[in-house]
């Protein structure tokens, strides 16, 4: 993100003498430039100027040759010999640049430097290093370590480095005791990736003074017709694949220079704000194209124009071409990347000079003995660029911009102010016509009503107050009929294109803690609240953690391993799973057809984690593939689909069924010190789901097939299906398979349920229930012991006593099970306790003994028998 200079910004605005980087932090924000982090340098003195004395060669042994150097730090700095007189400091330096006579910059003992590197004296090569010269790497400066920072190569003027003495403080020289702001930069705002435009937002902030210096530069641009002279070289633009019919290039700007001094040096101010703005130095002509990007918002490159064949031709990439570019890589190169190339031997556009807008190539780059300079100062397709540098991971500065959208009217601007640089610095002379490749369009202008602000917005602002923000960003107002009006937009803001955008220009201006806060009327029509749907799903919810399960959301991702480790056949599995194109992780490119599967995973991860005693529990949609549904129809986007369009879509898309599982391990109950725990079993699994459905109001029960027929993923003696009393089976319980368990590294007995919430709610009935009212008369208890056969369940042997009792019955429980020799082989008995109670009179003993007798005959048919 961009780094935002006091100093700088002074140059376009008027800035306040106390401004601190917090305020203006502070100041940007408020229209929409937020802080990322205001930066302070880590380097602590002493560090200074020193003046070396002498420097004596020392060949070493390891071939190395280093330099025992005497250097003037001044007279608070320089050591003490034996009479107590302030000499020069010894100091040792293997740098290939030291000589004597230079000014250099001394970090002295007690100096700490970035990565909290300490400078102390230390012996080394026969001689006491009483402090450090040092690099722009040691300093945090920049990147070059070849040698020690000379300050007369350092672009300090002759008056300036004369008035430079042994012992100034080289921090505050060098500038290393400033901070830099960091700002954030949304994408649909890159004109803010310059000064020019992080000044225009501080004027909005603040309404100090601004000057747009592309404005200024335009009052001085040289003529580009056939009196002006001929360009030193013709370009031409063919692009023959244009991606959503944009050509990739709409603007093409040439500038030419001769006579160059390759031997210029950087000026010290330009390499100072290059490297705050975390940019390395490195020769004057990239560092001016480096910082009229910085400075405009405009991405420029130099090119040596004695290497170059003309004419130009930017064009699109033809299959199997490749560039290396200028960080050494070969890359293959793809049809929608643009390209700059020349034309060597006559044969247009055969050598590739660089990946437009992001990256340049080895061949036709400014050397050391560069003497005649291309100026290119181009725009291009916001979307080509953004492709090329995602394509070839190559987030350049350049691309950063070109991709947020850059100024199509800028480039002569741009490339004038990279002439007067190289002119003023490098001696260099503009030479012949600029080249000027027009195809750019202008801004679409954009029907406008004032009202729009109030209706969108809230904020009651006349149309004159509207007008001036407008224009105040750069924009042309027309005055319509009434409150419309035709505005347009400025070059540099592309994102200005519908009347809403203009909305939000004005209220972030304005301030958006301006916007009154009202809570618009709630226009109600029919039903309001959750459906009953909802309200049964979130009942659901609160009964199991209220049975004391922690609910989780999984992803909802499940593969191979997964299959196997529950015991299902992958073959069988894979072509009714919904396999996604993209998936997160390629081991689990399928959606789960069961909770139970990406649920283990979860307790697994618990378990591996120290925690054995885990109850979790999740409410979420299962997908299932029909391999026999027709393919989903390919829409064209933007346009809303028919009826019939829409069937089409539902009938190619996976069923979406919401269940709910349960999956419990451990420990089921620990009571301390009284040693009363016991482990989890499949009646702790049952008992959640029948909470579950009796919650619901559920008529339904417990069906235990014969072991051979359970799944492989159940236990087979402790499964059980779910079934309503319509015979839909809704849900297993029981206990995991021992198989399941070594898999998932699970204890054994680990219990589990999954419920089908969708077929229980469609059979629901969703009738609100009409309370009963409360007798008053007295109950009457009695205990039914029943001997049946164990083909029996509970569950039917309950209806039954209902049945015969009917709305006499208040309640029935079932509190004894046993089996045994008294009762007999394939029989087991039921206790229930049953009390009645009459709504209008108080029941009689001969009452109860009827019921008694009614319930005997009912429950008789299933095979019981009363136990006396």
């Amino acid at each position: 993100m961009p780094m935002v200079d006091i100093d700088w910004l002074k140059e376009h605005v008027e800035v306040p003498a106390d401004l601190t980087y917090p305020q203006l932090a502070k100041d940007l924000v408020r229209v929409g430039l937020e802080e990322e982090e205001i930066h302070r340098s880590t380097v602590t003195g002493p560090i200074v100027v020193g003046y070396v004395v002498d420097a004596t060669p020392e060949p070493q042994k390891n071939g190395k040759v280093i330099n025992w150097c005497h250097v003037d730090v001044g007279e608070r700095y320089n050591a003490l010999d034996d009479q107590g007189r302030k000499v020069p400091r010894g100091i040792i330096c293997g740098a290939p640049n030291m000589a004597a006579g230079e000014k250099v910059v001394v970090t002295l003992p007690g100096a700490v430097l970035p990565g909290d590197f300490r400078i102390e004296p230390r012996k080394t090569y026969g001689h006491v290093s009483d402090g450090m010269c040092a690099s722009e790497r040691e300093l945090g400066l920049g990147g070059d370590h070849n040698g020690i920072i000379l300050l007369r190569r350092y672009g300090f003027t002759p008056e300036e480095y004369e008035a430079i003495k042994p012992g100034d403080d080289a921090i505050s020289l060098l500038h290393m005791d400033n901070p830099v702001l960091e700002i954030n930069i949304t994408p649909d705002r890159g004109y803010a990736f310059s000064y020019r435009g992080v000044a225009r937002e501080f004027h909005h902030s603040t309404g100090a003074a601004y000057t747009d210096p592309v404005s200024e530069l335009d009052r001085r641009l040289p003529g580009t017709g056939p009196d002006q002279g001929q360009p030193p070289i013709q370009v031409k633009v063919e692009d023959d694949n244009p991606i959503h019919g944009m050509v990739g290039c709409d603007r093409y700007y040439l500038r030419a220079l001769t006579d160059f001094d390759p031997s210029s040096a950087t000026p010290n101010w330009m390499r100072r704000r290059l490297t705050r703005a975390g940019m390395r130095s490195i020769s004057l002509p990239v560092d001016v194209t480096n910082y009229v990007m910085l400075d405009l918002g405009q991405p420029l490159h130099a090119y040596d124009l004695d290497k170059l064949a003309g004419p130009i031709v930017v064009r699109r990439a033809r299959q199997g071409e490749h560039l290396t570019t200028l960080d050494g890589k070969d890359r293959e190169l793809d049809r929608e990347d643009l390209l700059i190339t020349d034309s060597p031997d006559g044969r247009e556009g055969s050598r590739i000079l660089g990946l437009a807008g992001v990256m340049g190539g080895l061949y036709g780059e400014v050397t050391a003995e560069t003497r005649n300079i291309l100026i290119e100062s181009a725009h291009f397709d916001p979307v080509t660029i953004a492709r090329s540098a995602r394509r070839h991971k190559l987030p350049s500065e350049a691309s950063k911009r070109f991709e947020r959208g850059v100024d199509p009217q800028m480039q002569p601007a741009a490339a004038l102010m990279a002439a007067d640089l190289l002119s003023e610095h490098g001696h260099a002379t503009p030479v012949g016509a600029p080249l000027d490749h027009d195809r750019t369009r202008p801004m679409t202008p954009i029907a406008f009503r004032a009202g729009e602000v109030a209706r969108l917005t809230d904020l009651d602002l006349d149309r004159e107050r509207i007008v001036s923000i407008l224009e105040d960003i750069g924009c042309q107002v027309s005055p319509g009929e009434g409150d419309l009006m035709t505005v347009t937009p400025p070059s540099w803001r592309p994102d200005l294109g519908e009347p809403c955008d203009l909305v939000e220009e004005v209220a972030r201006l304005v301030g958006y803690d301006e916007i009154p806060v009202n809570i618009p009327a709630a226009q109600v029509s029919g039903r309001v609240g959750l459906t009953d749907r909802q309200t049964r799903r979130r009942w659901v919810a609160d009964t199991l953690a209220e049975y004391g399960l922690t609910e989780v959301l999984d992803y909802p991702f499940v593969g191979e391993q997964d299959f196997k480790a529950f015991g299902y056949d992958p073959d069988d599995v894979e072509p009714v799973s919904v396999e996604l194109a993209n998936p997160m992780a390629a081991d689990r490119p399928y959606l789960r057809r069961s909770l139970l599967l990406p649920l283990a995973n979860t307790v697994e991860r618990n378990i591996r984690r120290g925690n054995r005693d885990v109850r979790l529990y999740e409410i979420g949609y299962v997908f299932e593939r029909d391999p026999k549904a027709p393919p989903v129809p390919a829409l064209p986007g933007g346009v809303k689909p028919d009826e019939d369009q829409l069937r089409q879509l539902d009938a190619g898309l996976p069923a979406q069924k919401l269940h709910v599982a349960g999956l419990l391990t451990g420990l089921a109950q620990d009571d301390g010190w009284l040693n009363d725990s016991r482990p989890v079993d499949w009646t702790d699994a049952v008992e959640s789901a029948r909470r579950v459905l009796d919650r619901l109001s559920c008529e339904y029960e417990l069906d235990q097939p014969d072991p051979r027929e359970a799944p492989d993923q159940w236990h087979p003696g402790r499964f059980a299906r779910l079934i309503l009393t319509d015979g839909t089976v809704v849900g297993s319980v029981g206990e995991l398979h021992p198989h399941v368990n070594e898999a998932l590294d699970l204890p054994a007995h680990s219990a589990a349920f999954e419920v089908d919430l969708d077929a229980v709610f469609d059979r629901l009935d969703y009738t609100p229930l009409q309370a009963k009212p409360i007798s008053t008369f007295p109950p009457v208890r009695q205990d039914l012991a029943f001997t049946v056969p164990d083909t029996v369940s509970a569950g039917r042997l309950a209806s039954a006593i209902r049945e015969a009792a009917g709305s006499n019955l208040e309640s029935i429980r079932l509190f004894d099970v046993f089996t045994g020799d008294q009762i007999g082989e394939h029989a087991k008995s039921l206790a229930f306790a049953v009390t009645f109670r009459a709504p209008d009179r108080t029941l009689t003993s001969e009452d109860a003994e009827a019921l008694r007798e009614a319930i005997v005959e009912r429950t008789s048919r299933l095979g019981a028998q009363l136990r006396a």
